[in-house]
C-alpha cells in the first residue's frame, strides 16, 4: 500500500493515550505502572520490544528494530515530578487545553513520539531505521538515561522536552551544588552569632548568589532545598542548602566551580567554627549543535515545508539530553508545550500542540 494511502496520526488514539498517560501517577522512583501500560499498548502492535533494567523494579522501555542501522532515537522520560502538594493532578480539558501532572513535562512529548513512531513504522513496512526510546528518572537522578547509553548508542536524538515546538539546538549546562555548614548543638538561649550554622549558611547562599548577581548575570540559580538537623528549642549541629546553577552553553562551567569554590574559602575564615564546605554533585556541560549539520538542515526543510517559523532556541533547564551528550549523542530537544507550564500546579499543554508534534516527528521518522 503507498504511503500516501495509510492513515494519518490518528488524533482521538492520540488524545486517549495522552489521557490514560496523564492518569497514571509515575513521579521518579515509582514509574513501573506507567512502563507496563505503555508495554501493553505497544504489543498490541507487534513492535519490537525491550526492557532494559535500570534497578531491581524499574525499566527503560525501548522500540529497536533489529538489523536496522539505526540513525535517531525518540527518547522521552515517563517520570514527573511529585503530587506530594496537589490535591488533584488527574486528566483534565478545557477549551482545547489538557491539564494534568506531566502534561508538559513531559507526557505530551511521550504520547505524540508514540504516535508519530506507530505510524511511521507502518508506513515505512517496519523498515524504520529509528528506535523509539521512554526512560524513568529523568526528574530527579536521571538514572534512566545513563542506563540507556550504556547498551546503546544513537548518532542523534530527539527529546520531546517543552519547547513550544521550536528546535533546541543549544542546552544550558547544569550545576548541583551542596552547601554545609556545621557547629555545635547547644540550647538556643547560648548561642552566639558566630557560631550558628544555620545563620552562616544564609550568609554563605547570599555570597554565593550576590556574585552570580554581579560576575555571572546569565546563571540561573535556584535555591532548591534548605535544612537542619533539628527541631526544637536548640542550636543545630548541621546546616545544609541544594542549589541548581543552569549556565549558558558556552559559559565556563570550570570557572564557576573555582569561584564558588573561592568563596568557601572566605566563608571559613569569616565562620572558623563552622566548617563551611561546597561540593559539586553534578556537572554537565552545556552545547551548542550547529545549524549546517546535515541532520539540521532537514529538521529546517520540514519546518518550512510545514510553514512554521525556523528559530531554533536554547533549553535553559536540565533534562537527559546532558547525559546523552556527555556519551557522544547528539541531542536536540522538541516538544510540544511550554517550558514555564512545567511544574507548576497549573500544568497544562494545548492539544493542538501534541497533534502537530506527533505530525513533525512522523514527518522527521520517514525522511531518514
Amino acid at each position: 500500500m503507498p504511503q500516501s494511502d495509510l492513515p494519518p496520526i490518528d488524533w482521538r488514539r492520540l488524545r486517549r493515550l495522552l489521557e490514560r498517560l496523564i492518569n497514571i501517577y509515575s513521579p521518579s522512583g515509582k514509574e513501573e505502572d506507567v512502563i507496563d501500560y505503555v508495554h501493553g499498548y505497544l504489543k498490541r502492535y507487534d513492535l519490537p520490544l525491550i526492557r532494559q533494567p535500570v534497578d531491581d523494579r524499574r525499566c527503560n522501555l525501548l522500540v529497536v528494530p533489529p538489523e536496522e542501522d539505526i540513525q535517531l532515537a525518540l527518547i522521552g522520560h515517563v517520570d514527573t515530578i511529585s503530587a506530594y502538594d496537589l490535591e488533584d493532578f488527574g486528566f483534565e480539558e478545557e477549551g482545547g487545553e489538557i491539564y494534568g501532572l506531566g502534561a508538559a513535562d513531559m507526557k505530551g512529548g511521550c504520547a505524540a513520539m508514540i504516535e508519530a513512531y506507530l505510524c511511521a513504522y507502518q508506513k515505512a513496512d517496519r523498515r524504520l531505521p529509528a528506535a523509539l526510546v521512554l526512560v524513568v528518572g529523568e526528574e530527579e537522578e536521571g538514572d534512566g538515561a545513563r542506563r540507556l547509553v550504556r547498551d546503546y548508542h544513537f548518532p542523534w536524538a530527539l527529546i520531546g522536552e517543552p519547547t513550544d515546538l521550536a528546535a533546541g539546538l543549544s542546552h544550558y549546562g547544569y550545576l548541583e551544588v551542596q552547601a554545609v555548614t556545621r557547629g555545635k548543638r547547644m540550647h538556643a538561649s547560648m548561642v552566639k552569632r558566630a557560631d550558628n550554622p544555620a545563620e552562616a549558611l544564609l550568609h554563605f547562599l547570599l555570597k554565593i548568589l550576590h556574585h552570580l548577581e554581579e560576575k555571572r548575570p546569565a546563571v540561573i540559580a535556584n535555591i532548591r532545598d534548605l535544612s537542619t538537623s533539628s527541631a526544637g528549642f536548640v542550636v543545630p549541629d548541621y546546616c545544609e542548602a541544594w542549589l541548581d546553577l543552569h549556565a549558558p552553553p558556552a559559559a565556563p562551567l570550570g570557572e564557576i566551580i573555582m569561584e564558588l569554590e573561592q568563596i568557601t574559602e572566605t566563608m571559613r575564615s569569616d565562620f572558623p567554627n563552622l566548617q563551611p564546605s561546597v561540593r559539586f554533585t553534578e556537572i554537565h556541560a552545556g552545547y551548542d549543535i550547529p545549524e549546517q549539520s546535515t541532520f539540521v538542515q532537514k529538521l529546517k526543510s520540514i519546518w518550512e515545508a510545514n510553514d512554521l517559523p525556523w528559530e531554533p532556541v536554547p533549553f535553559r533547564s536540565h533534562s537527559d539530553a546532558n547525559v546523552l551528550w556527555s556519551a557522544g549523542v547528539k541531542p536536540i530537544l522538541f516538544g510540544p508545550g511550554r517550558l514555564e507550564k512545567a511544574h507548576s500546579p497549573e500544568e497544562s499543554v494545548p492539544f493542538e500542540h501534541v497533534v502537530s508534534a506527533a505530525r513533525l516527528y512522523e514527518q522527521i521518522l520517514l525522511s531518514l
